[in-house]
């Protein structure tokens, strides 16, 4: 069934998480389409925005601050989360666990009580099992990678949350399972970047070699940010079913071996490639089977993982300390 459009123009739209990689992208795609943003953050301090986005500081954790961040708005887009790459999951499993659990739920029954249009939540796709085909929605067997698992089932919770209150009949949900994002204003420090910031980071401060972390072997998902942000435009502007749950990617996975080869061929740079099969890894490769998003939202990716690896490095290397990999000016 074809998608029709709904019109937003007066819509108020807040976006938690705003500091952040996904909700930064976020705010800068949605300020310039309706009249007022609201965005909020916790800890990581705001940034220069346009005069049409008001910031709201708030631990989502209290339930008195989720609600006051709900009152008012129409679409709440749900970006703020604990995140992190391969070390924490491995050796600090719990910190995905409760802190992302309790503000989604209040969240969630805020949302609820204040009658909001439209919630929009960022899943993930952890709760895959590793697959050599790409995964459609209805593949999830119950059965998580086990180091996954707190992460994993914390997100099929909340999934089923936006699920029951969707069908109580007042706010329209969308769960977005997307896979690995990359982009400007990622993680690029190797404490708790994801695979792809991480290896831009290291490659355009090696200076003869690179080490990858495990065997290479492992194969990942990868979406540029913009296709993320482009999702979220269309969910909100042309899901007609009152729950949509839509896994979101590139469609097809890349090795850790071939994305670091492309990433040092984008760096213009000559490296030698190492492997250390004792650093954090987890041998697991996923893609995600999108024709869903496609056929209900019209809803495809469009930016090549080229084109967005390039991006991506012309981004660090005009925004990124080298020495510390963090922004070199806070903007």
């Amino acid at each position: 069934m074809a998608a029709t459009e709904t019109n937003l123009s007066n819509t108020r739209v807040v976006i938690c998480g705003a500091t952040g990689f996904i909700g930064r992208n976020m705010v800068a795609y949605f300020a310039k389409k309706y009249a007022h943003v609201t965005a909020v953050w916790h800890r990581k301090p705001p940034y220069r925005t346009p005069s049409n986005v008001s910031w709201v500081q708030a631990d989502l954790r209290d339930p008195e601050a989720a609600d006051k961040v709900v009152a008012g708005h129409d679409i709440l887009i749900q970006a703020a989360a604990t995140t992190s790459g391969a070390k924490d999951i491995t050796s600090s499993p719990a910190i995905h666990v409760t802190d992302n659990a309790v503000m989604n739920s209040h969240l969630l029954r805020a949302a609820y009580e204040r009658s909001l249009a439209h919630f929009i939540f960022f899943s993930c796709s952890v709760m895959y099992g590793s697959s050599r085909v790409p995964v459609k929605e209805s593949d999830f067997s119950g059965e998580i990678e086990p180091k996954y698992f707190g992460a994993g089932w914390t997100k099929v919770y909340l999934e089923r949350m936006c699920e029951f209150y969707a069908g109580l009949g007042r706010t329209k949900h969308t769960v977005i399972r997307h896979s690995n994002i990359y982009g400007p204003h990622d993680k690029f420090d190797l404490e708790r970047s994801h695979v792809c910031g991480a290896t831009i980071s290291k490659a355009l401060t090696a200076k003869a070699s690179l080490t990858v972390w495990g065997k290479g072997s492992e194969s990942r998902d990868l979406l540029f940010i913009s296709d993320l942000v482009n999702f979220v435009d269309r969910a909100a502007t042309h899901q007609r079913t009152h729950y949509g749950l839509y896994n979101c990617g590139a469609g097809k996975a890349i090795s850790v071996r071939d994305l670091t080869k492309k990433i040092i061929a984008a760096s213009g740079k000559a490296l030698k490639i190492t492997y250390d099969p004792t650093k954090p890894t987890i041998d697991f490769s996923l893609a995600l089977d999108c024709r869903k998003a496609e056929a209900e939202l019209g809803w495809k990716p469009q930016v090549s993982l080229e084109d967005g690896l390039r991006e991506t490095i012309n981004w660090w290397q005009e925004n990124i300390d080298p020495a510390t990999l963090t922004l070199a000016v806070k903007s």
